[in-house]
């Protein structure tokens, strides 16, 4: 396969059935098959390597990203789940350059061969590789515990790129969906909730379980902004997304930029089923140290506001600013008109972090 190689041979079934398949014949039957054509395609796969043919002065963008069992998700996820969820964490990184993505790569590690997981997990990817028009062009598969690695690459026009590096003082700070949601459910699957009202002492009595599924798929199946980045390019001064949680991505993209920022945390776009479930104060505290959001959080000169308005105005989700990008190289939350302190420490894939 384009070079797909791996070795799944010796690879003790998932389940308790004789039901063993060759490397070759389990690409063919959850990848090869299904993977979509594109005219930019020389050689997909079937050789030793892909040969792509990126349109004459475009930029090629590329992004990886890998998710493993304990770290990223626990054994308890749906495999269309965790396919979905392997592409759309780099469909957001595509988002995040303003870039269109175009082809990917799956490496895929193995415990054994389930075939009712496999043909879940290729049907999640695929779902949206279809819907954003990627092609599957090669890969590697090994017999080892659960992780995806996917490589991404994408398009955008010469120096078109949306950088972390672009903000400017006076610009100002912007964020898409509702930050704080895929923590919720994150909590929800990882306890029984039965006894999640515990954790939460402030939960209103009216909320229920009714709840659950909104926030639960807000973890489960991430929007990638992949057209709403793309319309920001030539009108973000600088763009990130939010897989580490808002507060300490926003830092990055600060530090980046030489700059500070001042915000109100009474302008984050929480969402209704957040607040109801969680209660107001927790549903903030959320919004800023929660991961897995992949909402788009970005910076706008004062000069591009209406640009950014007209531009807005048919997305279908929602955009909300919540401060301003300062000379000064610090970064400072308030609430109600006192300063709100928040811990920089975001996900730390070696060192724990916050709550993301």
């Amino acid at each position: 396969m384009a070079y797909w190689t791996g070795w799944l041979c010796n690879c003790v079934n998932r389940v308790s059935t004789p039901d063993m398949i060759g490397e070759f014949d389990l690409i063919t039957e959850f990848f090869s098959s299904h993977s979509a054509g594109r005219q930019d395609i020389v050689l997909g796969i079937g050789d030793d390597a892909a040969v792509l043919r990126p349109a004459p002065g475009d930029d090629l963008v590329v992004s990886t990203d890998t998710l493993c069992q304990g770290t990223h998700f626990t054994e308890d996820m749906p495999a269309h789940a965790l396919g979905y969820r392997a592409l759309a964490v780099n469909l957001s990184d595509m988002a995040a350059m303003g870039a269109e993505p175009l082809w990917c790569t799956l490496a895929l590690s193995l415990p054994g061969v389930d075939r009712a997981w496999l043909a879940g997990f290729s049907s999640g990817f695929f779902q949206l590789a279809r819907q954003f028009d990627v092609a599957l062009v090669g890969g590697d598969t090994v017999c080892a515990p659960l992780a995806t690695t996917v490589t991404i690459h994408g398009r955008a026009g010469p120096d078109a790129s949306v950088l972390r590096s672009g903000a400017q003082a006076g610009d100002g700070i912007f964020i898409t969906g509702h930050p704080g949601d895929a923590l919720a459910g994150r909590k929800i699957l990882e306890n029984d909730p039965a006894i999640i009202p515990a954790h939460f002492p402030d939960r209103p009595v009216a909320a229920n379980d009714e709840l659950l599924p909104e926030l639960i798929d807000r973890f489960l199946y991430p929007r990638p902004r992949v057209s709403e980045g793309r319309s920001l390019a030539g009108i973000a001064s600088a763009m990130i997304d939010i897989s580490d949680g808002l507060h300490a991505d926003l830092v990055k993209l600060l530090s980046a930029s030489g700059t500070g920022a001042l915000l109100d945390a009474g302008h984050l776009p929480v969402s209704e089923s957040l607040v109801q479930w969680a209660g107001r104060s927790e549903a903030v505290h959320f919004a800023l140290s929660g991961g897995d959001d992949y909402e788009l959080c970005f910076t706008v000169p004062p000069g591009a506001e209406k640009q950014l308005c007209e531009q807005t105005a048919a997305w279908q989700c929602t955009v909300t600013r919540i401060g301003t990008v300062t000379s000064e190289a610090a970064v400072r939350w308030q609430q109600d008109g006192r300063p709100l302190p928040v811990d920089d420490a975001g996900y730390d894939h070696f060192g724990g972090g916050a709550d993301a």
